[in-house]
C-alpha cells in the first residue's frame, strides 16, 4: 500500500493524517500541540479505534517530528512500514509566485519562509515543519499545497486593490484569497453529486467555520473570493472582523493604539466573539434563542454579511448552477442556512425545509424541487486533497 503522510503545522503546533490517497481511508491522525512550552502534548489515534495521549517534551518542530515518529511506533506501526509515497504540506500563503502544488526543494523551502511577511502567523511554522520533515523522512518527496494557489486564477480586476500601483507593487499587497483547498475540492464533489461537469458549473461556495470565506467558482476556476490580503477580509468570523473600513482602523491608531493592539482586536477578539463573548456559532445561537440581544444581532450581522457577497456573485457570474454549504456551520446550521436563502426565490434558490433540516451526512441536496439552482451541503476535505494533490504531483 502506498500512503500520503499530510501536515498540516503552527508555530506551535503540528496536526497530522496518513491518508490511502485511493480510497481517502484515514490510516491513523494525531496532533503535537504546545510546542515550545513546557507542557507538550501528543494525542494519536490509529485505524483499529487505538489512541494515545500524553505529555511529550516539544522544544521545537524537529522534536514534535521525533514524537509523532514514535507515536507510530508505539502503535506497531513504524514509519518505514507504514508505505509513505509522499508528504503534503499545507502552507497558507504562496503569494503571486506559487500557483500549484510544487515539489520542495532547499530554494522551496527558503521562498515559503520569505513569504512570511505576508502570512506571519502561519508561514514561518510551517517552514520550520517543512524542515524537521525533510529532515526525518529524507527519502520521499515532499510537497506543499497553498491555500492561495487556487484563486491565482481570479482576473485582476478582482484581485488588485485600488492602492498606488507602484506602492502594491513593492509590498505585495492584493487579494490572495484562502481556503482555497477547500473550495477546490468541494467545488469537484459537487459536481460528482450532481453527475455534471465541473467545467460546465457557475457555483459560490460558501465555507463558514470558525474562519469563514466565500468563492465564485466558473467552471472549476476561482473568480473571486471575499478573503483578500490576509483571512482577515471579508465575512464575519468566529473570533475576526470580516470586512472594516480602514479609517476606523487609522482612528484607532490615531487614538493610541498600536499596530499589535490592532492585530489581537481584528483577529483574535471581534467577530462573534467581539459580540457574545463566544466564537462558536452554536453558543450564540442558543443564547439568541434565550433572548440575549447582542447574540441575535451578531447572527443578523453575520447572515447580512453572507448575503452581500452571495448577491455580489451572483451578479459577477451571470446567476448560478448551484449554491454549496460546507464546514462546520455550513455543514451542520440547519437554521443558518435557511436564514441565507430566505427571500431569494426571485434568483432561483429556493429551500425545502425537511431537506434542510435533515441530518444526513455526507453531500445532499437541501434545494426543492422547482428550485432553478440546486443548493447543496457537501463535507470538506482538505486533508484529503492535499493528499490528491501530492500524489497527483510525485506520481
Amino acid at each position: 500500500m502506498h500512503t500520503i503522510l499530510v501536515v498540516n503545522a503552527g508555530s506551535s503546533s503540528v496536526k497530522y493524517q496518513l491518508i490511502d490517497p485511493e480510497t481517502e481511508a484515514r490510516l491513523a491522525s494525531g496532533l503535537v500541540e504546545r510546542i515550545g512550552e513546557a507542557d507538550g502534548r501528543l494525542v494519536h489515534r490509529s485505524d483499529d479505534g487505538r489512541s494515545e495521549e500524553r505529555s511529550v517534551h516539544v522544544p521545537d518542530h524537529t522534536s514534535a517530528f521525533s514524537a509523532m515518529v514514535d507515536a507510530f511506533e508505539r502503535a506497531g506501526t513504524p514509519v518505514m512500514a507504514l508505505g509513505i509515497q509522499a508528504v503534503g504540506h499545507r502552507v497558507v500563503q504562496g503569494g503571486s509566485v506559487f500557483i500549484a502544488p510544487t515539489r520542495i526543494d532547499d530554494a522551496v523551502a527558503e521562498q515559503i519562509l520569505d513569504l512570511g511577511s505576508l502570512a506571519p502567523l502561519h508561514n514561518p511554522g510551517q517552514y520550520q515543519a517543512i524542515v524537521a520533515a525533510r529532515q526525518m523522512l529524507p527519502e520521499v518527496p515532499h510537497v506543499a499545497v497553498f491555500d492561495t494557489a487556487f484563486h491565482q486564477s481570479m482576473p485582476e480586476r478582482a484581485y488588485s486593490y485600488a492602492i498606488d500601483a507602484e506602492v502594491a507593487e513593492h509590498h505585495g499587497i492584493r487579494r490572495y484569497g484562502f481556503h482555497g483547498t477547500s473550495h477546490q475540492v468541494v467545488s469537484r464533489r459537487a459536481a460528482e453529486y450532481l453527475g455534471r461537469p465541473l467545467e460546465s458549473l457557475r457555483q459560490i461556495v460558501l465555507h463558514l467555520g470558525n474562519g469563514a470565506s466565500m468563492c465564485a467558482i466558473d467552471g472549476g476556476r476561482s473568480m473571486d473570493t471575499s478573503m483578500g490580503f490576509t483571512p482577515l477580509e471579508g465575512l464575519v468570523m468566529g473570533t475576526r472582523s470580516g470586512d472594516i473600513d480602514p479609517g476606523a482602523l487609522l482612528h484607532l491608531l490615531r487614538a493610541g493604539y498600536s499596530a499589535d493592539e490592532l492585530d489581537r482586536l481584528l483577529n483574535h477578539e471581534s467577530g462573534l466573539i467581539g459580540y457574545t463573548g463566544s466564537g462558536d456559532f452554536r453558543d450564540v445561537r442558543a443564547a439568541a434563542a434565550g433572548g440575549d440581544a447582542a447574540a441575535r444581532l451578531a447572527i443578523e450581522v453575520y447572515v447580512h454579511r453572507i448575503r452581500h457577497y452571495l448577491g455580489a456573485y451572483l451578479v459577477e457570474l451571470g446567476g448560478a448552477d448551484t449554491v454549496v454549504f460546507t464546514a462546520g456551520v455550513g455543514e451542520n446550521n440547519a437554521a443558518l442556512r435557511a436564514e441565507v436563502c430566505a427571500g431569494l426565490e426571485w434568483f432561483g434558490i429556493r429551500i425545502d425545509p425537511e431537506r434542510n433540516a435533515s441530518s444526513a451526512s455526507g453531500a445532499r441536496r437541501i434545494s426543492s424541487h422547482d428550485s432553478r439552482v440546486e443548493v447543496l451541503v457537501v463535507t470538506t476535505d482538505e486533508e484529503a486533497e492535499i493528499a490528491r494533490q501530492t500524489r497527483a504531483l510525485v506520481g
